[in-house]
């Protein structure tokens, strides 16, 4: 597995912009996943995204700055930043979720249908269960 994701995560070396769009989807992708089951504070981000507080928070300025995220104080706490995903962030996002299946369809063209639920169901267990180790 670790192979796969190197060989995907090699593409954005080549071209910048790659880059730049792939860090935009990881932040929005990030918020949208945490605010799910929490407040999507930066702390939050940096924590789903395994990266420190400085580093999240950038990558949160970046996607704000390209219209994808939004900040306003906490309600609890008004120097804590809560996060959310805009508008045009969601349809970022959905456009990102159509070209990574679109991908997915192209390497698993030889694949049955079931052998497709089968490995779909057994991400979707392993996302679940990290969860639960590590909330």
């Amino acid at each position: 597995m670790f192979e796969f994701v190197r060989h995907w995560s090699r593409r954005s070396y080549d071209d910048p912009r790659i880059a730049e769009q792939g860090r935009l989807v990881l932040v929005t992708e990030a918020v949208n996943s945490v605010a799910q089951r929490q407040a999507a504070t930066i702390n939050a981000i940096a924590h789903e995204i395994g990266i420190d507080q400085s580093g999240a928070s950038r990558l949160v300025k970046e996607a704000v700055a390209a219209g994808y995220l939004q900040t306003q104080p906490a309600e609890t706490d008004t120097r804590r930043r809560d996060v959310t995903v805009t508008k045009s962030g969601l349809a970022m996002l959905n456009h990102a979720h159509q070209w990574q299946e679109e991908i997915f369809a192209q390497l698993t063209t030889t694949w049955t249908s079931r052998q497709r639920a089968t490995f779909h169901q057994a991400m979707q267990n392993l996302l679940e269960t990290s969860h639960a180790l590590n909330p």
